[in-house]
């Protein structure tokens, strides 16, 4: 058995991290220890020294056959910083079925590292029997963790359960719930489907969104009401009409394929039988994009376009995906109190085809003479006629506008409403996003 033995800077109790991103300073300029202790790491025994910032370990040399310590043998120093550890657990050896108890092997300090724009878990162990030793540690630890104030305690989770053949259900209860439990966090699950992750981190990653939310990085996100003009249909950050809604329609129709290929088949049924929309657009120009003296900027009214259009996107954030790596709505930011609206006018299908494969290469997918956009706050969608084509692969949305409903895309979401539907952006709102 190795040695061990116990510093702490106040007797009888772990000592108080008050603030874990300053920490206290000794009178050389380096951090005052709270605790310092041996443990085993590897195959090593290691001199290892915890303060509010840094957890600190190096090997302990060994003595020369004289009795002095071999002080030419390098020593390295390991550090992991307080800040990127999410969770401390005693480490225990237990028999198969066993839930309670078991024999103290030490402390395993879980760490979240980063690689670009990926996030990964990794644990590392540091072993010691000591009953009293592990556990001055892990509560110094746990008090250093619990200061953090951005870090959740409890969570309502959204997970789409019908994503992927019920894959987004899986990838969450294998993959996410497993980090949320281990940072000690409560969840309360529920349903709708997840359109930010990519926007936010710049990757499609269930555990690199699951270690953001655990580790308490918050992005303030522009959140968007979707109404009808008698009721509130509901919240979300993006919005399709025409091409983009009837498109996702018709894959929900074919959910027994595999994703990628619901997806390909949709897009090209609905490209084999494109036909624009009649509607009105009614939108209130954001106020600092207008150009002029301060007197026009302040009196901002509605602006009204009529025609057939084959696409109009709302869209509150950039929507990042795997087919529009810039973003769908790519000018746009999280959080400017704007929405972008892009408007698609009637065109032959060859030109919108050309406008569509611009979102997956570097060219600008709105140089088109009948592409619009604009900056605004409040945008009213009112169709004018019925939808619908009469192709086999195409009934379910005639049936849809035979009760006149219309097929909308919220999020990735399959939305149905008979009449005008009025969105307005909210500015600013916190959002942890899984």
């Amino acid at each position: 058995m190795f040695r061990e033995t116990l510093y702490m800077t106040r007797r009888g109790a772990a000592p108080r991290a008050r603030d874990p991103q300053r920490g206290g300073e000794a009178a050389g300029g380096e951090e005052t220890p709270l605790l310092r202790g041996i443990f085993q790491i590897g195959k090593r025994s290691c001199d290892v020294v915890l303060s509010a910032r840094q957890l600190r370990w190096s090997p302990i040399q060994p003595e020369s056959r004289g009795g002095d310590s071999n002080m030419n043998l390098p020593c390295k120093e390991e550090f992991v910083e307080m800040k990127d550890i999410f969770s401390v657990k005693l480490k225990r050896r237990r028999f198969v079925g066993q839930k309670k108890g078991g024999v103290l092997l030490g402390i395993t300090v879980f760490v979240c590292l980063k690689k670009e724009n990926k996030l990964k878990d990794s644990a590392i162990n540091f072993n010691n029997v000591s009953e009293d030793h592990c556990h001055s540690w892990f509560r110094c630890l746990k008090e250093i963790l619990n200061g953090f104030p951005n870090r959740p305690k409890s969570l309502k989770v959204f997970v789409n359960p019908n994503s992927h053949k019920r894959e987004a259900t899986r990838v969450y209860y294998e993959q996410v719930a497993p980090l949320f439990k281990l940072a000690d966090i409560k969840t309360d699950v529920a349903g709708s489907t997840n359109v930010l992750a990519h926007t936010l981190h710049g990757i499609n990653h269930a555990v690199t969104a699951t270690l953001h939310i655990i580790m308490g990085y918050i992005q303030p996100v522009d959140i968007c009401t979707f109404s009808s003009p008698s009721k509130l249909l509901r919240f979300g950050f993006s919005a399709m009409f025409g091409f983009g809604a009837r498109t996702l329609a018709l894959a929900e129709k074919h959910r027994w394929m595999p994703s990628n290929q619901r997806r390909d088949f949709a897009v090209i049924k609905t490209l084999a039988s494109l036909k624009p929309e009649e509607c009105e657009l009614s939108f209130l120009p954001l106020k600092n994009s207008l150009q002029g003296s301060q007197e026009n900027v302040t009196k901002v009214q509605w602006h009204t376009i009529q025609g057939h259009f084959l696409n109009v996107s709302i869209m509150a954030i950039p929507c990042l995906c795997s087919m529009a790596p810039r973003g769908l709505a790519p000018n746009t930011r999280l959080n400017n109190g704007s929405m972008a609206l892009i408007v698609v006018r009637n065109t032959s299908r060859a030109e919108f085809i050309k406008h569509l494969k611009r979102y997956a290469s570097v060219k600008n997918q709105f140089n088109f003479p009948f592409v619009e956009t604009y900056a605004v706050q409040e945008v009213k969608v009112q169709p004018r006629t019925k939808i619908g084509c009469n192709t086999e692969e195409n009934v379910y949305l005639h049936a849809t506008s035979a009760e006149g409903n219309y097929p909308w895309n919220i999020d990735g979401d399959l939305m149905e409403e008979a009449s005008e539907v009025h969105y307005i952006v909210q500015e600013k709102n916190s959002c942890q996003v899984e």
